[in-house]
């Protein structure tokens, strides 16, 4: 453990499973204190054991319980956050209220975390904001994903204003977009297709690397963008595909 995030404390939204999960215990693992949130209690009750944990269970839909966990938590130094989910298809077959649910869910919980946390990260000490994006967004156009793509691409466009708003304060916001990772939401979707082993095998060889990300390989660069070794690094979309947009 190299303790780059030791004296650190972070909120991950979506920390129940995938890619919060990796990164909560990734943080915890670089000695930062941890509120690890998520809707599904069951998912939290899995997470190991540590003095550094404190798991929350918690909508971020939910308005007012964010407002109520960010007076409970003060000050924190890093918030992830990782809520989202994957409507497929086109614009045609995108009702209103899938559209509205993704926008919900993929853009304004992140909107909500922002407004409640930021308030009190602004105190010249320095902190971060990390928003999950995707490289299916305003980097790169994929069919049958109008309603996420769309979200991911405004998830894009929040990072970079907030960036450019707080940038004085000392507050960084970055986004993170990868390609495929290989999580349990991902396998669900690929166990629901007609045949799920020729879809794990073209969802692993888009990336030139030859596999689906692993969500430790999103954890990694969520500790990178948390710690202080990313204090000259804001308003940017990182890009962590495998090589599948290059």
């Amino acid at each position: 453990m190299a303790e780059r995030l030791k004296g650190k404390t972070a909120v991950v939204t979506a920390a129940g499973q995938g890619i919060g999960r990796a990164t909560a215990l990734a943080f915890l693992a670089e000695g930062a204190l941890v509120h690890a949130c998520d809707r599904e209690p069951g998912l939290l009750a899995r997470l190991p054991a540590n003095e550094r944990l404190r798991t929350v269970q918690i909508d971020a839909c939910d308005a007012q319980a964010i407002d109520r966990l960010a007076r409970a938590t003060g000050r924190v130094d890093v918030l992830f956050n990782g809520v989202g989910m994957v409507h497929t298809g086109p614009i045609l077959d995108c009702s209103e209220s899938d559209w509205l649910q993704a926008f919900d869910v993929n853009v304004t919980t992140m909107y909500r975390m922002i407004r409640a946390f930021l308030p009190a990260m602004q105190d010249g000490r320095g902190a971060s904001i990390i928003n999950m994006s995707s490289v299916q967004s305003s980097v790169r156009g994929f069919p049958n994903r109008f309603a996420y793509g769309t979200t991911k691409a405004a998830v894009i466009g929040l990072t970079k204003a907030v960036a450019a708003d707080y940038a004085a304060k000392g507050v960084r916001c970055n986004a993170i977009c990868p390609s495929a990772v290989d999580t349990p939401s991902m396998r669900q979707r690929i166990d629901a297709m007609p045949d799920p082993a020729a879809a794990f095998k073209a969802f692993s060889e888009r990336q030139p690397l030859g596999r689906m990300g692993r969500p430790e390989d999103i954890a990694n660069l969520a500790v990178y963008l948390a710690s202080d070794e990313s204090a000259f690094t804001t308003g940017t979309c990182v890009l962590a595909d495998g090589g599948a947009v290059m």
